[in-house]
């Protein structure tokens, strides 16, 4: 019997306007067993976010046109009871104390620097859907 995949069952949004991060949190992620809606910007995020009802959202913060900041901000606006607990993951290579402070003060949970190893990302998304769920 093989293990069971640690994101089986998650439906996460990846908002990235760099394809190359895109396709490499999408293929992460889907190894791992969770299925993955990734988009180009914060408009189309706020978009497909309804639909989608996400477990986790991860989100680069430095974006044209709208950044992640207030894309999370918009989010947490939307609908308080249904979206202002949605789990939020800020992906930046903005790595800094400054850059994470902003990030937890926006609305994320928490704050992961640029380039991520592939295994602590999926432990990243495990352990914060579990603090949600518990």
């Amino acid at each position: 019997m093989e293990p069971a995949l640690p994101l089986a069952g998650l439906n996460i949004l990846v908002v990235d306007d760099d394809d190359d991060s895109r396709f490499y949190i999408t293929t992460v992620l889907e190894a791992d067993g969770a299925t993955i809606m990734a988009v180009a910007s914060a408009a189309v995020a706020l978009k497909v976010l309804p639909e989608l009802q996400p477990d986790v959202m991860i989100c680069d913060i430095a974006m044209p046109d709208e950044d992640g900041y207030t894309l999370i901000r918009k989010i947490r606006a939307l609908k308080p009871d249904l979206y202002g607990k949605l789990p939020a993951i800020a992906l930046t290579a903005y790595g800094d104390s400054e850059y994470r402070s902003r990030a937890l003060e926006a609305g994320f949970q928490t704050h992961v620097p640029k380039p991520v190893d592939p295994g602590e990302l999926v432990a990243i998304v495990a352990e914060l859907v579990a603090s949600y769920k518990s």
